[in-house]
């Protein structure tokens, strides 16, 4: 076995390749072997590996195999060793027929670098056929009057073999009366032909046994025989003669079976039995034997088969006459078959390339495609192209293969797969097509980064939520595919009030879920503002930001807190002052409370739930004012006891009580008598009552006297202040001034001809007021503690007044004007969720007006 390849050097050159067995190319990418017929399956027929440069264990990994068109498959690779073997059996004979070289051409594909190197195998022949004869016994018949030099046609062996294996020479028998000579056609096929030499004497020998013998010149020498039998018949001395030696016809494909295709005549001189001629087929295969039709009386030729160009596109076929005395004739019939367009290209995927990467450059192979058509000529011209505006474009490759290539870029996110359509079309009239598709799958890579539908988005919950409450949901879509597209969801690092944002709020990673950790106070904050950040899983990964509001809604969770009258914390009793000369409508207190919500939440509004002397005190509805609702008579008791409720307008509603104690006298000595009344009862089980009342009247005395000394003495600080007020209006600005002159007696103090303002101060000192009605001249007890305050009247601004550190208390406030106090009552707190507001409350007859920001710009009050 030699492996050989085309080169065009001499002939010398060749042998010498033949005789070391080295391969040669002819041209670039084509390898040629040589091999003989019938050797074992897997016998080594050429070492590809090498030819190909690489290693055998290369072309496992570079996807090295064999590619061929539909025929079945002869040779195979060895993976291990890198050699072409023999995949089954090879019949010289079967593949190539009687071609005096037998060449198997195939594709050899490099599938990594996508290259093809073409393989063209010659199989050589050897001896592995005798000739033979198509029948077993030939009959002869010739007349006894045939003058001797006379030639018989005799029989043809068939020999496949090729070369000097094939058919090389006849012998025949010896015998006085005939000998054998050895003709050869133009196309050097040998036929034998039986000699007369020596006259025929039928009553002599009627019949002659010959026998013949056809040898080729192969190693082991093969032969084959037939038996001639001679039949001498009396005189026929004229022989059939055809018309032409040689009939031509051509015929299409696709002809119907059953057509007519030629007659062939052949004429004899003789009359009677010897002039009938008889036709007959004298030299044709058994494949060729059922395709035609001979009427043997007419010499009509009919189709008995189909035809097919692409199997045989040309049929010689050898008729013969013979007369009844046995005389002979014969003719060649010579059939080309035309071929038609009959063959739809054939379109065959050698490899596809799916899933391809989005991201693959121009001219990236997606797929390597053989096209072929079995017919000849301009029918078998196939042209290929693709349908669509797809970005792909066919590329001429070698022999019939196309790659289909990328020429545009790609988007998987536009689009993930594509249904290649590969149209091919043939030359012929009309043309035929034939369409393949193929899917070809569009692999991700992360381009895209998770998207929302908002830049911004804003939600609400109530205060007092449930820890672990779903608060808002979240998505963000990436049109990326599997991890490439799983989103995860995270908040961006932020601080509240000086706390984590983690520690307020957590999102599910996975769903984007937000959930509050903590219940919301609305009183300590209202809003929330957050980043979420989406990231993909890609690598590297992609991601977007988006902003959320968190708006918290205020509940009705703070009842309203009573700022005025305050609980005593001395062990005093508050008592406010209704002298019984009071109209209808006079202003005995107010009571002052504040709500920490907000809104409706926080619109207080009072009534009198309780009181001592029904229909004798009426509070003010939004006000809180306790104002007499009718004269007072002798009959009234000095003590009254009201109870009033603040209630708010929630829902549900929220209140608070507040119990006053109202002393009805017209000065204070009238109700020192009466002190005693209004401090926490005597024990129900003392006794000795002369002993207590002994002891009262000189507790009174005292106090009388305590009192008139700080009367005296409330007095010239009263009239002191005065003075100095007066300085400081003279000179734009007021100065401390002392505190407010008050009476008292056993801790009990009043106040006297007080006038009762009311004040509000913002933080614009543009907006800030005060407002002085007509006075309502009252004497009011307050408790110990109020009276305690000594810090003097200042020019207070937002640097002097400490808002941070400002409790939630009421105040009040005395400001003196000549002999003459006035007196605001007004309440004002700080609002602890607004580090840098202090708000105070204006109110009128109907309830409050405004409550808004204060700045204690240029106002002038003693705390008291």
């Amino acid at each position: 076995m030699a492996a050989q390849r085309k080169s065009p050097a001499c002939s010398e050159l060749i042998l010498l390749c033949l005789f070391f067995g080295m391969p040669w190319e002819a041209r670039a990418r084509q390898i040629y072997y040589s091999v003989p017929e019938e050797i074992e399956k897997g016998s080594f027929v050429g070492n590809v590996s090498k030819d190909l440069g690489l290693e055998p264990r290369e072309l496992t990994e570079r996807g090295v195999r064999i590619v061929s068109r539909g025929r079945t498959q002869l040779f195979a690779l060895n993976p291990r060793s890198g050699s072409l073997v023999t995949a089954g059996r090879l019949d010289r004979e079967e593949l190539c027929a009687q071609s005096p070289r037998c060449l198997v051409s195939f594709n050899i594909l490099v599938e990594d670098r996508v290259k093809l190197f073409g393989i063209e195998i010659e199989v050589t022949d050897i001896n592995d056929n005798a000739p033979k004869f198509q029948a077993e016994n030939l009959d002869i018949k010739i007349n006894e009057n045939v003058a001797p030099g006379m030639r018989f046609p005799l029989l043809e062996a068939i020999d496949p073999d090729v070369g000097v294996n094939s058919l090389q020479n006849y012998q025949l028998s010896p015998n006085k009366h005939f000998s054998l000579a050895v003709q050869s056609r133009a196309s050097g096929v040998k036929y034998p032909e039986l000699v007369l030499e020596l006259a025929l004497d039928r009553e002599e020998e009627a019949v002659h046994h010959l026998v013949l013998t056809a040898s080729d010149g192969g190693n082991p020498l093969r032969s084959g025989t037939v038996l001639v039998s001679v039949t001498v018949f009396d005189a026929n001395d004229n022989a059939p003669v055809f018309t032409s030696p040689e009939y031509r016809v051509s015929v299409p494909e696709n002809i119907p079976v059953g057509t007519q295709l030629l007659t062939v005549t052949a004429t004899d001189k003789d009359e009677g039995a010897n002039g009938e001629v008889i036709y007959s087929f004298r030299k044709l295969p058994d494949t060729q034997l059922v395709k035609f039709q001979l009427n043997e009386y007419t010499g009509e030729i009919k189709l008995s088969e189909s035809l097919d160009y692409e199997e045989t596109g040309f049929y010689e076929i050898e008729i013969q006459a013979e007369d009844g005395g046995a005389y002979l004739a014969t003719a060649k019939v010579l059939i080309t078959v035309e071929d038609v367009n009959d063959n739809n290209p054939e379109v065959i995927i050698t490899s596809l390339f799916s899933p391809v990467s989005e991201d693959a450059p121009l001219g990236t192979v997606i797929a390597l495609l053989n096209v072929h058509d079995l017919d000849s000529e301009q029918n078998g011209q196939v042209t290929c192209s693709i349908s669509g505006n797809l970005p792909f474009k066919l590329e001429k490759s070698i022999d019939s293969y196309y790659r289909l290539v990328t020429h545009r870029g790609l988007d998987r996110e536009q689009v993930s797969s594509y249904n290649i359509t590969v149209r091919a079309t043939d030359g012929g009239s009309p043309p035929l097509s034939t369409q393949t598709h193929l899917t070809l799958q569009l692999a991700d890579i992360n381009d895209n980064p998770p998207s929302f539908s908002h830049i911004s988005y804003f939600t609400y919950i109530p205060e007092n939520n449930a820890r672990g409450a779903s608060i808002f949901s979240v998505t963000a879509l990436d049109p990326d595919s599997e991890e490439n597209a799983r989103v995860v969801y995270s908040l961006a690092e932020d601080t509240i009030q000086g706390a984590p944002l983690s520690s307020y709020i957590s999102i599910n990673s996975d769903t984007g879920v937000l959930y509050a950790l903590r219940s919301f106070d609305y009183e300590q904050f209202r809003d929330i503002q957050m980043q979420v950040t989406a990231s993909d899983s890609g690598n590297p990964p992609l991601s977007s930001n988006m902003s959320l509001s968190l708006f918290i809604l205020d509940q009705n969770d703070n009842a309203p807190e009573i700022l005025y009258p305050a609980l005593p914390t001395d062990g005093s009793t508050g008592v406010e002052l209704a002298p019984r000369s009071a109209e209808p409508g006079y202003l005995v207190t107010k009571v002052v409370a504040v709500d920490r919500d907000s809104g409706q939440n926080a619109w207080l509004s009072y009534r009198l739930l309780k009181a001592s002397e029904p229909g004798l005190f009426s509070v003010g509805l939004h006000t809180g004012e306790v104002r007499t609702a009718r004269a007072l008579l002798e009959r009234d008791a000095l003590k009254q006891s009201l109870v009033v409720v603040v209630q708010d307008h929630g829902q549900p509603p929220l209140s608070a009580t507040v119990t006053l104690t109202v002393a009805v006298a017209d000065s204070i000595p009238d109700i020192l008598v009466d002190l005693g009344t209004l401090e926490s009862p005597a024990n129900p089980d003392d006794s000795g009552l002369t002993l207590y009342l002994v002891v009262a009247v000189t507790a009174v005395s005292c106090v009388f006297l305590a009192f008139v000394i700080v009367l005296l003495a409330f007095r010239l600080r009263r009239w002191h202040s005065s003075r100095l007020l007066q300085a400081s209006r003279d000179g734009d600005g007021l100065a401390g001034v002392p505190t407010s002159h008050f009476v008292g007696v056993d801790g009990v103090r009043a106040f006297l001809q007080t006038y009762s303002h009311e004040v509000s101060l913002t933080t614009d000192s543009r907006k800030s007021h005060l407002i002085f009605p007509q006075p309502n001249y009252a004497d009011t007890l307050i408790s110990q503690e109020s009276c305690e305050k000594k810090d003097p009247l200042s020019l207070l601004d937002d640097s002097k007044f400490p808002v941070e550190d400002t409790p939630l208390v009421p105040t009040r406030f005395l400001l003196t004007s000549g002999t003459s106090s006035f007196m605001d009552n007004y309440s004002f707190f700080k609002k602890r969720n607004n580090s840098d507001c202090l708000w105070m409350e204006e109110l009128d007859s109907n309830g409050p007006l405004e409550r808004r920001p204060t700045d204690l710009h240029s106002v002038l009050f003693c705390l008291i």
